[in-house]
């Protein structure tokens, strides 16, 4: 059996959570960012902040409101140099616990977050939110790619083919 790893875990139990809310301002390490990029599938992970407003939606939900910004380097799709990227995302969500395995659902809006165990990781919450946030096709400014310039009508795969076929003797009519 798997273990399912997280690179950055900050839990808040929802009991920690006041009815005025409770804003939590986040700052990953090394480690952390090392691991997030890791997962992200990026060069790294420079910076990553994150800052929350919890509060609370009825008597066990939770609201977590705020932003996550992060410096990342890739690598550019067309030159292969190092790209830094800063990603800046607005998190809106609403965590709620599960009741029988099935969570409630308001109408035209998007299923609660289960509550797992009663807390609400805001580690997870701030990686979700900037691999989502991560360019998947970095470019250097200014990088373009081109097409080779091909004047030889016979140098296209297509005509490759065809070339094959007659030589082997085979032909659809």
């Amino acid at each position: 059996m798997t273990t399912l790893t997280r690179p950055w875990v900050v839990q808040v139990w929802i009991d920690e959570i006041p009815d005025s809310g409770r804003t939590i301002e986040l700052d990953a390490d090394e480690a952390a960012r090392a691991a997030i990029a890791k997962a992200a599938g990026v060069d790294s992970v420079a910076r990553l902040s994150a800052a929350f407003t919890l509060s609370r939606a009825g008597r066990a939900g939770v609201h977590v409101t705020g932003t996550v910004s992060a410096t990342v380097r890739q690598t550019c799709v067309v030159t292969l140099d190092a790209v830094t990227n800063e990603i800046e995302e607005a998190v809106y969500l609403v965590f709620a616990p599960t009741r029988a395995g099935i969570e409630s659902v308001v109408e035209g809006s998007d299923p609660p977050e289960p509550l797992v165990d009663g807390t609400v990781d805001l580690g997870a919450v701030a990686t979700e939110f900037v691999i989502l946030g991560i360019d998947p096709y970095p470019r250097k400014p200014g990088a373009e790619f081109r097409t080779p310039a091909t004047a030889d009508a016979s140098a296209s795969p297509f005509a490759a083919l065809a070339a094959l076929k007659k030589r082997s003797g085979k032909s659809e009519d």
